[in-house]
């Protein structure tokens, strides 16, 4: 997952992060004040690629607030990564 804030460093982050990796783009959700987190799906190789391609790329743009990857989430973290209804 990458936080960013601000819509140039959520689309920079995920162009990169699609190009660099075989790995799904799950969402995006926006949290408030111009704060978005990228939330991805794949192998742990490639989400470990995509997430430093797709943090140079938001840093880049001035607008990288975080970034981590949790390997093999637990199956009750569906209801945080779970999309807003």
């Amino acid at each position: 997952m990458i936080e960013t804030c601000g819509f140039v460093g959520t689309t920079e982050a995920a162009d990169a992060m699609a190009k660099t990796a075989n790995i799904d783009i799950e969402q995006y959700k926006t949290i408030g004040a111009g704060f978005t987190t990228t939330l991805v799906r794949g192998d742990l190789g490639a989400v470990q690629v995509a997430v430093e391609a797709g943090s140079a790329a938001a840093d880049k743009a001035g607008e990288l607030v975080a970034a981590h990857i949790i390997p093999r989430p637990h199956s009750d973290l569906g209801i945080f990564l779970a999309p807003d209804s």
